[in-house]
């Protein structure tokens, strides 16, 4: 009994110091975390009792604590109001096309025996392209020019015997009828030097073929046949494709509404300029002029198509190209503008001097670019609010801001 009293007492008293080391961690535990939520809260705190959130929104405009978080102070950015030239545009979607476009094919069969010309080249017209075997065709010409000078021959003896007889039907010495069929042979040998001359300029004409030229200017395509080949009239393909890219035409419709603007402005002389722009309408590829209008309007789209010329100086407008295509109609001169922007509705905030908004009502006109003309209170050199309207009301205090910092 006494030794079992021994045991247990050690047993106990371990127990008991493991139970007092628990509840000594649970303890530190319990005080690290309590520590590290006021360590917290006194973080997000600001100095003045405000969001550090919120303050941290606003330092990258104008530095720690420039608008509250309470809204007092609105950050936005602002446009100037100002008066400019605005051109009346109507956009389009077009397509360009050569001015003219020209297979070039050979005219008569034969061997390709040589190419003078690089793929994408600019050729003008009568320029050498190509040469075809042209031995059996100088063998032909050859042939038809001897059966010429034959002819000529028995021609001219024919017409000395004709003098001869009329000689001696003056002396009374020969039957009238033989010198009439002599006359009768004269004539029939012109006619045969007549047909000799044709069929040696037509050989002469085939000859020449065999020597493939330029029928327009323009920039060559890619080769559609190599030296070796046979060629003929019938090759579908031909040689090569010429399409005259400068000038070149771009193809577009613009809705029957603007016809009459339109027919107005040209039976007037005046030029309507155009501008051509990529895809994302970022960037302008060209400055143009409107060339014609179609002579019927297309039922199905409303629309009526059109075509405008550019000189493609730098050859960077290809055939087939998507374009978008912006026509000026009209100029209105020293319009009040506004950045699109800053129109919310028919309204815009107009920044007053004392840093709070006023909203005014606009009327909003033409827009041109970035920019739209308005009518309404407003005066040249005002600021309205362009970023940051949806925050706004009427007298809201506002803190502007650079556009760069917004991107930021």
């Amino acid at each position: 009994m006494l030794s079992q009293r021994i045991f247990r007492s050690p047993v106990r008293s371990a127990l008991r110091q493991k139970g007092r080391v628990f509840w000594w961690w649970l303890l530190v535990v319990l005080a690290l975390a309590a520590g590290g939520g006021w360590w917290w809260k006194q973080r997000q705190a600001g100095p003045d009792g405000s969001s550090a959130t919120a303050g941290a929104s606003t330092a990258g405009a104008r530095g720690p604590g420039r608008f509250s978080a309470g809204g007092q102070v609105q950050p936005v950015s602002v446009g100037v109001v100002r008066r400019q030239d605005v051109r009346v545009m109507v956009q389009a979607i077009g397509t360009m096309s050569a001015r003219a476009t020209a297979v070039v094919r050979a005219k008569v069969s034969g061997e390709l025996t040589a190419l003078h010309f690089k793929e994408g080249q600019q050729v003008k017209a009568g320029q050498l392209l190509a040469e075809i075997d042209a031995r059996s065709y100088q063998a032909a010409l050859s042939q038809v020019q001897g059966n010429l000078q034959r002819d000529q021959a028995l021609l001219t003896n024919a017409q000395l015997d004709l003098q001869r007889y009329k000689d001696l039907l003056a002396q009374d010495s020969i039957a009238t009828q033989q010198v009439d069929t002599q006359a009768a042979l004269v004539r029939q040998l012109e006619g045969t030097v007549a047909a000799g001359r044709a069929q040696v300029d037509a050989a002469r004409l085939q000859l020449g073929y065999t020597r493939i030229t330029a029928p327009i200017a323009g920039r060559l395509g890619l080769r559609q046949a190599d030296r070796g080949n046979v060629v003929g009239p019938a090759d579908a393909n031909g040689i090569v494709t010429i399409n005259l890219v400068q000038p070149i035409d771009a193809a577009f419709a613009v809705p029957e509404a603007h016809l009459a603007q339109i027919n107005q402005r040209l039976h007037q002389g005046a030029e309507l300029p155009v501008e051509l722009w990529d895809r994302e309408q970022k960037q302008r590829l060209a400055r143009g002029r409107l060339g014609a209008v179609d002579n019927a309007i297309d039922p199905n789209t409303g629309t009526i198509k059109a075509k405008a010329a550019f000189a493609n100086e730098d050859g960077g407008l290809f055939p087939n190209q998507f374009v978008n295509v912006r026509l000026q109609l009209n100029l209105i001169p020293n319009a009040l503008t506004v950045p699109g922007t800053a129109v919310q509705n028919n309204h815009v905030y107009l920044v007053q001097p004392d840093g709070t908004v006023t909203q005014r009502r606009v009327r909003v006109g033409v827009t041109d670019g970035d920019r739209v003309s308005v009518d309404g209170d407003l005066k040249d050199g005002d600021q309205v609010v362009t970023d940051g309207i949806d925050r706004l009301r009427e007298g809201t205090k506002v803190g502007v801001i650079e556009a760069a910092a917004v991107a930021r």
